[in-house]
């Protein structure tokens, strides 16, 4: 399993693989819907993002309440097509990487190659797990969207799979296929 930091740089971002498993450390974002919003309406403004995307990664993300001797609470994926919308222009503006779970829409995927963006797969149903592996968490921007204010995450090691990389090839297409081809070859072979 690779090694990787956030911030991603260029040539990080476009050596992952679809399909490839990694192990994700340093700096992370959680924006969920309500965030993605409000940066838009940020760069329609002309204002500042809370954060500089550029190089950085969103964790499509809401921490539930932390625990006593926690840097957060349960910490899973949310499903990525609810950010479909924003996510294009954010790649625009230099985000690298997404967290989520699911697939990502058409218009997504083309700015991803554009832009030379990753998207990781984190398993839905291990939050608790998964909480393990951050660090530290800070909010940083919109406190009164509570769960989905936006959070400076510090991640040691969080398990991630490379679902679409910065070509287009999608985990999720490449497993489909690879298991419809193995269904016709078991079939062939208790016909033999």
């Amino acid at each position: 399993m690779r090694e990787i930091t956030a911030p991603l740089t260029d040539e990080t971002a476009r050596s992952l693989r679809a399909g490839e498993q990694v192990l994700l450390s340093g700096t992370v974002y959680t924006a969920r819907d309500a965030a993605h919003l409000r940066m838009l309406d940020c760069l329609r403004e002309g204002r500042e993002l809370p954060f500089d995307v550029r190089g950085q990664v969103i964790y499509y993300a809401g921490p539930t309440p932390t625990p006593a001797g926690r840097a957060v609470g349960a910490i899973g994926p949310t499903t990525s097509v609810r950010m479909d919308g924003a996510t294009p222009t954010l790649l625009r503006e230099g985000l690298k990487g997404m967290i989520g779970k699911g697939q990502r829409s058409a218009a997504v995927v083309e700015a991803m190659r554009e832009c030379g963006a990753v998207y990781f797969a984190a398993v839905g149903g291990a939050a608790a797990l998964m909480a393990r592996c951050v660090t530290a968490c800070e909010v940083i921007a919109w406190d009164d969207l509570g769960a989905e204010s936006v959070k400076r995450l510090t991640l040691d090691r969080l398990p991630l799979v490379v679902a679409i990389d910065c070509e287009g090839r999608s985990a999720f297409e490449d497993g489909q296929r690879a298991y419809l081809e193995y269904m016709m070859e078991d079939k062939q072979q208790q016909h033999e």
